[in-house]
């Protein structure tokens, strides 16, 4: 099979969709690898890196699209991107397209076989392909979170761990999967006085068992929620349901309720954002003001962090990417249900329910996109 990774163009995307070991080993395994030139830089890693690996290097992201079987990528192929698809081919990369009629509109018409990351599961019933970005960016939240909440950028002025005789800041995270895991363990790390409320008792019984000692859980009501949420410096959205639009927990009408320059850190704006006011932004300029509350709400905060998150990503990405290679999708579909589970679209068909939902259109199941 002939792979292709064309080097990512939304903005500040500093990530790869092929790391060099991931390329060596596809090559090892009998298939021919392009690499659009400079497309790891962001990453650390050089053309000489790749070639080194015994993939070949093309100018332009136009080669890669025309000659390869497979596209691997990390974000949702842009605008451009997605005009460069064919039938036939197979793109696996992040797609996010619940929140995203525009995207899907254009993978459905290009007849290409598009398998998401963020859907793809496991036999404990997580999502592999999603938990490395998952720990990055619930690591990165309180990060970020802390710098909104500088004066200087439109926040309430509140260090994270305080000082002696200055109470902390206040953080709560909602939703305590890996993103809201991760999030509280780094804002408690960094000081603050961090609650993590999630719907799953089940859930709730770990993170006491195991982060009892660094930050409180309680239950996700709404009535909970927007009473943590009046006293909170720093509010980081962590909720998800795989494949699906996030629903919306903190309305505008509730913005006058919280602390003037307060920070909401909406790490779910991939998935259509889990505040009502949230819309996508860049690292470019990450953050905007609503009603006097401050939004971050950048749609690939791991591209700020491009080599951990690439190599982190690499690593799981890169046996459902061979097992694609090997056997031809529906062979790598037909006997793994939980890659099977990653296909969201085939030959100008829907394949994932949730995404159905969303956008209101037709589905047909994995299974039936198989006989196609």
């Amino acid at each position: 099979m002939k792979i292709g990774c064309p080097k990512e163009i939304k903005p500040q995307e500093f990530r790869v969709g092929m790391t060099p070991n991931a390329a060596r080993e596809a090559v090892l395994a009998g298939h021919a690898v392009m690499i659009e030139t400079g497309a790891g830089v962001g990453a650390g890693f050089t053309d000489v890196d790749y070639i080194a690996a015994g993939a070949v290097i093309v100018s332009t992201a136009e080669e890669v699209f025309a000659a390869a079987d497979m596209i691997v990528k990390v974000k949702e192929p842009q605008p451009v991107e997605r005009a460069r698809l064919r039938a036939g081919q197979v793109l696996f990369t992040y797609l996010h397209l619940a929140p995203d009629p525009d995207q899907t509109r254009d993978l459905l018409a290009s007849g290409v076989t598009a398998i998401a990351y963020e859907t793809v599961t496991d036999d404990r019933g997580g999502l592999p392909l999603l938990a490395p970005m998952s720990e990055v960016a619930g690591r990165l939240a309180p990060q970020v979170g802390a710098w909104t909440l500088q004066k200087a950028n439109g926040g309430r002025g509140v260090l994270m761990g305080g000082v002696p005789g200055v109470l902390p800041a206040k953080v709560l995270v909602i939703g305590g999967g890996v993103v809201g895991t991760h999030a509280g363990k780094i804002a408690a790390g960094m000081g603050a006085d961090v609650t993590v409320l999630d719907r799953s008792v089940n859930r709730l019984r770990y993170l006491d068992d195991v982060f009892g000692g660094q930050f409180k859980c309680g239950y996700a009501d709404a009535a909970t929620v927007i009473e943590l949420a009046r006293a909170a410096d720093l509010i980081i959205g962590a909720v998800l349901i795989p494949g699906a639009a996030a629903p919306k927990l903190i309305s505008r009408a509730q913005l006058a309720e919280l602390k003037p320059g307060a920070a909401l850190v909406d790490v779910a704006i991939d998935q259509g954002g889990c505040f009502e006011t949230s819309r996508a932004t860049t690292h470019q300029d990450p953050i905007y003001e609503v009603d006097g509350i401050m939004h971050y709400c950048v749609a690939n905060m791991p591209g700020a962090v491009a080599r951990t998150s690439t190599l982190a990503l690499g690593n799981a990405t890169m046996p459902f990417m061979l097992a694609l290679a090997n056997k031809g999708w529906k062979r790598a579909c037909a006997e793994d249900k939980h890659l099977l589970a990653g296909l969201n679209v085939h030959a100008g068909k829907l394949t994932y329910a949730a995404v159905g939902a969303a956008l209101g259109l037709p589905v047909i199941t994995g299974a039936e996109a198989l006989t196609i």
